[in-house]
């Protein structure tokens, strides 16, 4: 039996969630994959692994005390549902040891949900055939990772939801020489080899431009156009407590002058956590149902937070599906009406922006962020990319920039899905338009 499948998943809650001496509740959480991970180097295979895993995080409650495990499974349900029922046993013998807790509060909501959505993902012998295609001559440098996710939930109360998508997503780098490259990525739940061609294509149509003398500028404020890619990294950056009830109630959120109408936004910056238009599931680790859309940001100005159980029963707010974080899963930017091929013309002269890294707060309290530029960033003339640019750090407030600096958004969205695999992949995602900017503020 498949750990990523529902009817694994059904044979342990039916074993451990069930009523039992000494607990008001038994929960049971899943988190399963099945994945492929390709590096290349050269265009060519350098490490090829495919993972099969899974942990479920079994918890039991008794008024305001909960006390909960890991394990890692096999996929035999016997021998999983075996282990579970022992750790069950110590969960119950330790409950009374543990302290209450003034701040636990659970769903007493019992609720369902199922999704179970099956992706055009390619297999490894055809993803290397599209690579190899894609990037005959080209020095292309990558890392690969698809295949079906799972996040399950059950309790003894009845409440059952099940999430599986199946997504990938690629990065990779055209080199030209040393540190000089042109970054792509590719991601969703529908591979298209023609989509993966035209976007290598268009990187290995801006390598020549990377041979050319590089533009130094001076500190100062430029005008600036932002691929989605960079944007990901500007708007990401919110995520760190921006939006979280706690730290806006301990006035540690970045975004406290948004709050207290202190600064606001250009009206075109509508931003939501929106989980019914991606990938992450629908209901958190403690079983709460998440509503399809948070709003966070409606016409530059802020309308609401992200309130987890704890913060919920610390405030007195309504939970709303938030992670303990308090950090968004499917932050969407809602996109505008600059049609994207006609973004380099609305800059006009100024810089395109391809990536950004190493970002950070220098104030917090101001919003203000910086970072480096990275990889194939140019200066354009009348429209036109016409040189590399050397590597710049800025320093600005994300509140100016997306407040009186911002000039317009781009009509089209793109999903950049969280791309980090350390123990696991992960279902978070961020979905932004690119952005024309005035004034942007460049230190060294």
């Amino acid at each position: 039996m498949s750990l990523t499948e529902k009817s694994f998943f059904d044979a342990l809650a039916a074993s451990v969630c069930t009523p039992v001496d000494g607990a008001e509740r038994v929960t049971l959480y899943l988190k399963a994959e099945t994945s492929d991970f390709i590096r290349f180097n050269r265009a060519a295979v350098r490490q090829a692994t495919h993972v099969r895993q899974g942990h479920a995080t079994l918890a039991v409650v008794n008024g305001s005390r909960r006390i909960e495990t890991t394990l890692a499974l096999t996929g035999r349900a016997d021998e999983d549902g075996a282990a579970l029922h022992a750790e069950r046993a110590v969960l119950l013998a330790q409950l009374p040891d543990v302290p209450e807790d003034p701040y636990l509060l659970l769903s007493d909501e019992v609720s369902a949900s199922y999704r179970h959505e099956t992706g055009t993902l390619p297999t490894a012998e055809a993803l290397v055939a599209a690579v190899t295609a894609a990037a005959r001559g080209l020095d292309f440098v990558g890392f690969y990772a698809g295949g079906p996710m799972v996040r399950a939930f059950a309790d003894s109360r009845g409440q059952r939801h099940w999430h599986h998508v199946e997504s990938f997503h690629i990065d990779w780098c055209l080199y030209h020489a040393a540190d000089k490259a042109v970054k792509a990525s590719y991601a969703g739940t529908q591979w298209v080899d023609a989509e993966f061609a035209r976007r290598v294509a268009a990187g290995a149509e801006r390598l020549p431009l990377l041979a050319l003398p590089p533009r130094h500028l001076a500190p100062g404020a430029y005008r600036a156009y932002f691929t989605p890619a960079a944007m990901g990294e500007l708007v990401g950056m919110l995520g760190w407590g921006g939006f979280g009830a706690q730290a806006r109630r301990t006035g540690t959120s970045s975004l406290c002058r948004l709050e207290h109408r202190d600064a606001s936004l250009n009206a075109a910056v509508h931003l939501s956590e929106d989980t019914a238009h991606c990938i992450a599931p629908a209901f958190t680790a403690e079983g709460f149902a998440k509503p399809a859309r948070v709003l966070l940001v409606e016409a530059g100005r802020a309308t609401g937070t992200l309130n987890s159980p704890r913060s919920a029963q610390q405030y007195g707010l309504e939970a709303n599906g938030a992670n303990p974080e308090e950090t968004p899963e499917s932050l969407h930017l809602a996109p505008g009406t600059l049609p994207e091929a006609d973004a380099l013309a609305a800059l006009d002269t100024g810089l395109y922006v391809s990536n950004l890294w190493y970002l950070n707060y220098s104030d917090r309290q101001a919003c203000r962020m910086t970072g480096m530029t990275r990889f194939a960033c140019f200066w354009v003339e009348d429209g036109r990319l016409v040189a590399p640019l050397s590597v710049m750090r800025f320093d600005d407030s994300f509140l100016r920039m997306f407040g009186e600096g911002l000039i317009a958004l781009t009509d089209r969205s793109e999903m950049i899905p969280e791309s980090g695999t350390y123990q696991e992949r992960q279902l978070s995602s961020l979905t932004t338009p690119g952005a024309v900017m005035d004034g942007w503020r460049l230190t060294l």
